[in-house]
C-alpha cells in the first residue's frame, strides 16, 4: 500500500481511538469522569450534546455503540465501511474521472499553508491520507484535539489558514462556518470562560496526504460545531462528513443580528408543506420530536440506517426540484463548481431518495429531518438547550458591558426548558450533517479506486 505521506512518522491509530473512545464514553456517562476529560461547557452537560433515535439502528462497531448521534466508538480507518442502509455496500456508485472542475486554487492554499509551520506545527498537523485522524472527530467543545489551532498560528499563518477554507468553501458556506466560530465566541462569553474551547479560534487544522494537483490528500477543520473533512483527488472533491450547528442560531451578537441554518430550517419546511396527504403519511414519523433525534453525527461512520420517508420517485416535478434544492442547501458549503458536480451525482439517485420527518412543522418548530439516498445523507435537527437559555420574549442576548456574561445564564429559564437529551428542543439549537452513504465518506472509497488502477 502506497502511503502518500509527508514523511512523517505515522501517528499510533490504537492511541487516536483510545483517546476519542474514553472522551466519548466519558461524556455519555457524565459526572467526574466527564468533567476530567472534558472543559468548558462539554464537561457540564457531560453527555447531552449528541444522542439522538431518529427512527433507525445506528451501529458503529460490532458489539453496537450507545444509541444516538455522536458517541460510538471512533473506528479505525482500516476498519472503515461507511454508513448504509442495511449494512451492506451498494457498489459501483463513484469512479476515479476528471470533473473538469479545478482544484488548483486549493491546492495551492493547502501547500502555502503547510509551509508556513513549524517543523513542530508540522510534526502535530501532518498525517498519512489514509490515517486513522480523518475519522477521529467530533462536535462537541473539546480541547483535546490534533493539528494545530488557529488560536496558536501567527498572523500570516492565521491568514493562509483562513484562505485554505476560503478556496474549499463558497462565500455561503465560508459565512456560516465563520458565523458559526462567532457564535462558538458568544456562547464562551454567555457561559463566561473563553479560554478553552468555546471561542472562534479554537478550531485546528490537520493535513492528511501532500496536497497536490494529482495526488490525494485532503485537510480537516475540526471545532465546537464545525466539523470539515474535505478530500481531494486530481480534481475530484468529496466535503463530508460535514458536520455544521449552533447554539443559539438567532441572537444579535456586537451590533450583529445572526439568524443561522435559516435557508436549510425554510427549505425543508418548503418541501414537507408541498406534500399532499397520502405523501405527507409517508413522510412523518409516528415518533414525537425528543430533545436530540441526530444520528449520523461523530463515531457513527459505519452506521447502519434503514430507509424511512417519502421516496423520491413517489413526487411531481416540482416536488422532486424542492428536494433537489433541499440537497443543494447542504452540498452549496463547499465551492460552487465542485456542488455542481456533486448536486448532479445526487440527482441521478434522486428516485431512491428519500425525505423523512419528526416533529411538528410551523415556522418556529423543532423538527427534524432527513434526506437520504445510496450519494447522500443529510440530517437536520433542532435540539434541547445546552448552554442558552433565551429570555423570555427576546433574542438580543449580547453580555451587557456591565454584567458579567455568566450572569445571564440560566440552567432552567427560558423557552425550551431543562437541557439536555430530555429537554424540549428548540430552533435555537440546531445540529446538521451530510454524509456520503457507501464508502465514499472521507473519499475512502475513491481512494481505494485510485490505489487499484494508479498503483
Amino acid at each position: 500500500m502506497v502511503n502518500e505521506n509527508h514523511g512523517h512518522k505515522p501517528r499510533t491509530r490504537a492511541a487516536h481511538r483510545s483517546r476519542r473512545w474514553f472522551m466519548n464514553k466519558a461524556l455519555l456517562t457524565g459526572g467526574v469522569s466527564a468533567v476530567a476529560v472534558m472543559g468548558g461547557w462539554a464537561a457540564t452537560s457531560a453527555g447531552a450534546e449528541e444522542t439522538g433515535s431518529a427512527d433507525a439502528t445506528a451501529s458503529a462497531s460490532p458489539s453496537g455503540p450507545p444509541p444516538g448521534g455522536g458517541f460510538g466508538r471512533t473506528i479505525a480507518y482500516d476498519d472503515f465501511v461507511g454508513v448504509t442502509a442495511d449494512g451492506t455496500v451498494l457498489g459501483d456508485l463513484y469512479a476515479v474521472h476528471s470533473t473538469g472542475v479545478s482544484t488548483v486554487p486549493v491546492v495551492r492554499a493547502a501547500q502555502a499553508f503547510v509551509a508556513s509551520l513549524t517543523d513542530e506545527q508540522k510534526a502535530a498537523t501532518l498525517f498519512d491520507v489514509d490515517s486513522d485522524q480523518w475519522l477521529d472527530w467530533t462536535n462537541v467543545d473539546s480541547n483535546d484535539r490534533d493539528g494545530v489551532a488557529l488560536r496558536d498560528l501567527t498572523e500570516k499563518q492565521y491568514a493562509l489558514g483562513t484562505r485554505l477554507l476560503r478556496a474549499a468553501l463558497s462565500a455561503r458556506g465560508l459565512r456560516q462556518a465563520n458565523d458559526i466560530r462567532k457564535l462558538n465566541q458568544f456562547l464562551g462569553e454567555y457561559e463566561g470562560d473563553t479560554s478553552k474551547a468555546l471561542n472562534e479560534d479554537a478550531y485546528w487544522f490537520t493535513v492528511m496526504g501532500t496536497p497536490s494537483a494529482t495526488g490525494a490528500w485532503g485537510f480537516q477543520f475540526e471545532g465546537h460545531h464545525l466539523v470539515i473533512n474535505y478530500f481531494v483527488l486530481g480534481d475530484q472533491v468529496v466535503m463530508t462528513p460535514t458536520f455544521m450547528g449552533s447554539e443559539p442560531t438567532k441572537v444579535t451578537y456586537e451590533g450583529k443580528d445572526y439568524h443561522l441554518f435559516r435557508e436549510e430550517t425554510l427549505a425543508g419546511l418548503e418541501l414537507l408543506r408541498s406534500l399532499d396527504d397520502a405523501q405527507l403519511a409517508r413522510a412523518l414519523s409516528a415518533n414525537e420530536k425528543s430533545g436530540t433525534d441526530l444520528i449520523a453525527g461523530a463515531g457513527q461512520d459505519n452506521a447502519v440506517i434503514p430507509y424511512a420517508g417519502v421516496k423520491g420517485s413517489s413526487l411531481n416535478r416540482r416536488q422532486r426540484r424542492l428536494l433537489l434544492d433541499l440537497a443543494g442547501v447542504y452540498v452549496g458549503y463547499q465551492d460552487e463548481g465542485h456542488a455542481r458536480v456533486r448536486l448532479r451525482e445526487i440527482e441521478r439517485h434522486l428516485d431512491d431518495t428519500y425525505f423523512h420527518w419528526i416533529g411538528e412543522h410551523g415556522d418556529d418548530s423543532a423538527f427534524y429531518y432527513r434526506v437520504h439516498s445510496p450519494v447522500v445523507l443529510i440530517e437536520y435537527d433542532a435540539e434541547s438547550p445546552l448552554g442558552y437559555h433565551e429570555s423570555d420574549g427576546g433574542t438580543s442576548a449580547s453580555p451587557s458591558a456591565s454584567e458579567p456574561a455568566s450572569a445571564s445564564a440560566s440552567a432552567s429559564a427560558g423557552p425550551g426548558g431543562p437541557g439536555g437529551p430530555q429537554g424540549t428542543p428548540t430552533q435555537q439549537h440546531i445540529h446538521t450533517i451530510i454524509r456520503t452513504p457507501n464508502g465514499n465518506d472521507y473519499g475512502v472509497d475513491l481512494l481505494k479506486l485510485h490505489r487499484e488502477t494508479d498503483h
